[in-house]
């Protein structure tokens, strides 16, 4: 493959949602220790985790017309800097409700970044289900570095340190960002903004049948996922008894899994169909999750962690059908309002596990998140029997 300006473009992109990603995982791994600290709750915690992820989804929408108005590279800008910044400021949250208002604020910087590095990266690359999946290896990779790192800073200095980690990669990625992406040109530059928030619109889009249907799926989806980054690794210590390390890196293994899936789904969306690769996933999904729970032993953790990140890793394949709908006119407002919706739907899993827990315990708060994925799929397989359409 020659290399060409494309490319650094995708690199970069790739390496900003690492930074975006690095900033909210390094958090999950120590959970056990901040709840100590601030002698709180699981719930307590998980509302502070579904805050980060409610916001996180709620700025994909106005990222999309922010990038429209100003153009996508000072807008990812943005959202490397945010977060790096509002991560060395969670970790000198001095109480738990600063500690929570800290945790949405690095949401709401970090879900500047993937509806626009997405419209972007759709400017330029055709196989777009090939880049939105080397652009996704960012998460994984963030997943395989930051449980590891932030699980052994925070059993030998704390976990402030560790959820502090996230300003040591940000800063030169975002150096690097700044200096080799040129500036782009915004599409509609003076467009009022309250033209793009008429409400008739924007339910009219998210009411066509090429957008309902992946969107229900990925909201289902969405929520598993956070539930499963929220407290993969407190489940395991909790329920299957291993230490912190450990279960970092079970966790860490997870996005293994992931950053080579990531790829994967979306180049077969690209070869074979979004829906039937989606469908694939929601089975692996629903199959890994169960597992965690049913399997016993050190094999069937490891069996758990591989089908479970293979179905976590979706969004490679229902992010390109989401494309695949809008015109080029809509991508950068429309996707952003379709990741905005499942988000912040899909952002009520940490709180909802952690909740489920509390009142249950952890093998039946997994229970749910295998029977979720297992709807998702239904829902497929009746949608492709029955030729609906949607």
């Amino acid at each position: 493959m020659n290399w060409r300006y494309r490319h650094t473009v995708l690199a970069l992109c790739m390496l900003a949602f690492f930074v975006t990603y690095f900033a909210r995982l390094a958090i999950s791994p120590v959970v056990p220790f901040i709840v100590a600290d601030f002698d709180v709750s699981n719930t307590a915690i998980g509302v502070a985790l579904s805050g980060m992820w409610l916001a996180y989804g709620v700025s994909q929408f106005p990222s999309g017309i922010l990038a429209d108005r100003y153009g996508e590279r000072r807008v990812i800008a943005v959202a490397i800097g945010g977060t790096t910044v509002m991560s060395v400021l969670l970790a000198f949250a001095p109480v738990f409700p600063a500690f929570v208002l800290a945790a949405v604020l690095l949401g709401l910087v970090a879900g500047l970044h993937y509806a626009v590095a997405t419209t972007l990266l759709s400017r330029t690359f055709d196989d777009l289900g090939t880049a939105i999946g080397i652009h996704s290896l960012g998460g994984p990779l963030a997943g395989l570095i930051a449980p590891i790192a932030a699980a052994w800073v925070g059993v030998r200095y704390g976990w402030r340190p560790a959820v502090a980690l996230a300003g040591l990669v940000g800063v030169p990625v975002f150096l690097l960002f700044v200096r080799r992406v040129r500036p782009t040109e915004p599409r509609r530059p003076d467009q009022p903004m309250r033209e793009r928030l008429r409400l008739g619109p924007l339910a009219e889009l998210l009411s066509r049948p090429a957008i309902l249907l992946p969107l229900f799926v990925a909201m289902v989806g969405t929520y598993v996922v956070q539930g499963l980054m929220s407290f993969l690794p407190t489940f395991l210590v909790d329920f299957r008894g291993y230490s912190p390390a450990a279960a970092g890196v079970a966790f860490s293994g997870f996005f293994v899994v992931r950053a080579g899936a990531q790829v994967a789904i979306g180049r077969l969306s690209d070869l074979l169909g979004r829906d039937s690769v989606i469908g694939g996933a929601m089975l692996f999904g629903a199959l890994g999750t169960a597992g965690f729970v049913l399997v016993p032993g050190v094999g069937g953790v490891a069996a758990a962690v591989l089908f479970a990140g293979f179905g976590a890793s979706f969004f490679s394949a229902i992010d390109p059908r989401f494309m695949d709908a809008l015109s080029e006119a809509e991508r950068g407002a429309g996707f952003g309002l379709v990741r905005t919706v499942y988000t912040v739907i899909g952002s009520a899993g940490s709180v909802g596990v952690g909740l489920a827990a509390d009142l249950l315990g952890w093998g039946p708060s997994f229970g749910l998140l295998a029977g979720l994925f297992g709807v998702a799929f239904a829902v497929l397989l009746a949608n492709r029997l029955l030729g609906t359409g949607y």
